[in-house]
């Protein structure tokens, strides 16, 4: 991962494909977050991340908070970032690759349900910073979300997005 320093000195499009891994990409948001440089240090990076998110249009959000996969999505189909996330490379007794194949239909099927709810009721997917937890963790959060109002899941969304990101940057070795 490049510097802070190293990123305030690239051009737009290379600001944006070094910090496209930490957001999924949204490449909208991307070109905001680069022209608002120089940054300095990585509290202020993300500090105007936050910033930018909260800001801009909907539309705009929306594509923030969509980049990040379902819970759950298929591994073959989210970034390598995500897949260590969603816990698909641990072996453990709470990981994926030892859980109880039943118990593993039951949560995939509940989160395909609970998604598709979520997604139906506000128009975006349920983005969270999933930090170590297994999906079956995840659910009753998921479930109650689906209580929400839409501006305030809009609003903890784009948290998780920047949240995330700040991860992802301490996990990269961003300095």
């Amino acid at each position: 991962m490049a510097s802070v320093a190293e990123i305030d000195r690239l051009p737009d499009d290379d600001c944006a494909a070094a910090l496209a891994p930490l957001f999924e990409g949204a490449p909208r948001f991307l070109a905001r977050l680069c022209a608002a440089r120089p940054f300095g240090e990585p509290d202020v990076l993300f500090a105007r991340a936050r910033s930018i998110a909260r800001a801009m249009p909907e539309p705009e959000q929306l594509e923030l908070i969509d980049a990040h996969p379902r819970l759950g999505a298929p591994p073959a189909s989210v970034s390598t970032l995500s897949f260590v996330e969603q816990g698909y490379d641990r072996p453990t007794a709470d990981g994926p690759a030892v859980e109880a194949e039943a118990k593993r239909a039951r949560v995939a099927a509940d989160l395909d349900r609970l998604n598709a709810a979520y997604e139906a009721r506000f128009g975006f997917r349920y983005c969270v910073q999933v930090a170590g937890r297994t999906r079956a963790a995840l659910l009753p959060d998921l479930q109650a979300a689906l209580e929400g109002d839409r501006n305030a899941e809009i609003a903890r969304a784009l948290d998780a997005v920047v949240d995330i990101a700040a991860d992802r940057w301490l996990t990269l070795g961003g300095r």
